[in-house]
């Protein structure tokens, strides 16, 4: 509930409502995982994101996306679906983080090593041009079989977005070294914590705990 009500809100200060990722049937759904990001284990969520993993029943937010606009999404997750696959969605931060890396390259690389984690080979995605360039670094490429060149004008006709897939989940060969090394520190162990210093100038100590 802290998730849906952090996410929508950043999504109605940008007036932007139909965005699949922001239903909340996933609620229901026992194949999603949810990240969040709070100041204290008790509090307010400042950012967050999720893993759906395909399961053959529930359509991966990207399917529901895109799929009336090209088909072929469809067949690309059922192609993965059995070997392990998912997409990672609804990435957002609150203003209080904003400009301090924590809700798009720190949280990017937390849903790369959550993915290991969770043993799916591969990870769709579908972004907007602000989290492009650091969805690249953590490993994703344009999905370019789809839509035109991998991009779509969603959600609405004014602004677009580019489908993405990592299609190695364990050895991550598109990410740049140093990127890899931060993913896979992430992955080896269920608490780590990061000393980093922001755009800003703010020292902060980021912890790491995977539930699972």
């Amino acid at each position: 509930m802290k998730f849906i009500e952090g996410h929508t809100h950043v999504l109605e200060v940008f007036g932007i409502t139909q965005i699949t990722s922001a239903k909340i049937d996933w609620v229901l759904n026992p194949d999603v995982y949810v990240v969040l990001v709070s100041e204290t284990p008790d509090g307010p969520a400042l950012g967050g994101g999720r893993i759906h993993i395909a399961n053959g029943k529930n359509p991966l937010p990207i399917e529901d996306a895109v799929g009336h606009m090209d088909e072929r999404i469809y067949k690309m997750v059922e192609e993965r679906t059995e070997a392990g696959t998912g997409e990672f969605c609804a990435l957002w931060n609150s203003w209080e983080i904003a400009g301090l890396g924590i809700g798009s390259i720190y949280l990017g690389r937390t849903f790369i090593a959550l993915a290991h984690r969770l043993k799916l080979k591969t990870l769709f995605g579908l972004c907007a041009p602000a989290t492009y360039r650091n969805s690249i670094k953590i490993g994703f490429r344009i999905l370019r079989e789809i839509g035109i060149d991998g991009k779509f004008y969603y959600p609405k006709e004014q602004l677009t977005a580019t489908s993405l897939l990592v299609e190695d989940i364990d050895g991550l060969p598109l990410a740049p070294e140093d990127e890899r090394n931060e993913i896979f520190r992430l992955r080896s162990e269920r608490l780590t914590k990061t000393d980093i210093v922001t755009s800003k100038g703010t020292k902060i100590e980021l912890t790491t705990d995977f539930y699972i």
